[in-house]
C-alpha cells in the first residue's frame, strides 16, 4: 500500500485533497494546529528535526505548508516557505521518500500578464493575455511569490543531485464553485474578475491535478507545471499538465458563473 504523507492538511487546498485517493492508498494529514474537525499529526515544518522524524518512511510528501498570504511579509515567508521546504526536502532524502509534490503558486508567475504598474497581486490586464506555459521562467508578483520560486529551486536541486521525484504545481485560485459565484459578484473591477476566472481551480480539478501527480509514472523528471481548471479565458497552460501528468479537467469557470 502506498503511503502519501500531506502537510498542510487543514488549508482549504489540503482539506479538499484528502479525499481524492483510493482505498489502496494510506494518507496520513499533518498541521501545525489541532483541529476539533480534522483528524491531523502535529507538524512544525520550521523544527527540522521534527520534520526529519515525522516523515520518515513515506512514499510520497504532498507538501503543501506554508505561509500562503501574497501579502505575507519576507521574514514569515523565509522562515515557512523556504526554510520549511528545505526540511520536507532533507526529510525526503533522508527518510526514503520517494517523491515530493510541491505546492507552487500562480504568485511565482504572477507578472505576466499584470496590468503596467499595478500592485494588486490578483488583478490582471484586461487586454491581450499571453499564454503562459507550464515552466515558464519564475516571475514573482510579490515576496510570497518569491519564495515559492526559491522553493521551486530547490526542489529541482535535490531532484538532479538526489534523485528525488519533484512535481510542482503551479497553483492557481482555488475556490468552490460557490465561493467563485460570491467572490466574483463582489467585484467592481474587471481586471479582478478576470484573474478569477482565468486562474480558478475547482474542486474535482483540485483532487484530479494532485492525485496524478502524487501516483502517475513520471516521463522525466523534475516537472513543474500549471494547475487550473479548463478555464475559458485561462491564460496558463494545462497541455503540460495534460501531457505530463494525465490531468484531465472537467470545471471551468465561465460554466460556473455564466448559467
Amino acid at each position: 500500500m502506498q503511503k502519501i504523507a500531506i502537510t498542510g492538511a487543514s488549508g482549504n487546498v489540503g482539506r479538499e485533497i484528502l479525499g481524492a485517493f483510493d482505498d489502496e492508498v494510506e494518507v496520513v494529514p499533518f498541521s501545525r494546529s489541532e483541529y476539533e474537525d480534522l483528524d491531523t499529526e502535529l507538524l512544525d515544518v520550521t523544527d527540522r528535526e521534527e520534520v526529519l522524524e515525522a516523515l520518515a518512511g513515506f512514499d510520497v510528501v504532498v507538501h503543501l505548508a506554508g505561509a500562503s498570504s501574497p501579502e505575507a511579509d519576507w521574514e514569515t515567508v523565509a522562515e515557512v516557505n523556504i526554510h520549511g521546504t528545505k526540511h520536507v526536502l532533507d526529510a525526503a532524502v533522508e527518510g526514503g521518500v520517494e517523491r515530493v509534490v510541491f505546492a507552487s503558486s500562480n504568485h511565482a508567475v504572477g507578472t505576466y500578464n499584470a496590468e503596467e504598474g499595478e500592485q494588486d497581486t490578483e488583478r490582471m490586464t484586461t487586454g491581450y493575455a499571453a499564454p503562459v506555459s507550464g515552466n515558464a521562467p519564475p516571475r514573482p508578483d510579490s515576496f510570497y511569490g518569491a519564495s515559492k520560486v526559491a522553493c521551486e529551486g530547490l526542489a529541482n536541486f535535490y531532484a538532479d543531485v538526489h534523485g528525488l521525484e519533484v512535481v510542482t504545481l503551479r497553483i492557481g485560485w482555488y475556490l468552490t464553485p460557490e465561493d467563485l459565484r460570491e467572490t466574483v459578484a463582489g467585484m467592481d473591477d474587471p481586471g479582478k474578475e478576470r484573474f478569477a476566472r482565468a486562474l480558478w481551480l475547482g474542486p474535482h480539478d483540485c483532487r484530479d491535478v494532485h492525485r496524478q501527480a502524487a501516483t502517475v509514472e513520471l516521463p522525466e523528471n523534475p516537472i513543474t507545471v500549471n494547475a487550473v481548471s479548463r478555464n475559458d479565458e485561462r491564460f496558463h497552460s494545462i497541455t503540460e499538465t495534460m501531457r505530463l501528468l494525465g490531468y484531465r479537467p472537467r470545471e471551468n469557470s465561465a460554466e460556473v458563473l455564466d448559467e
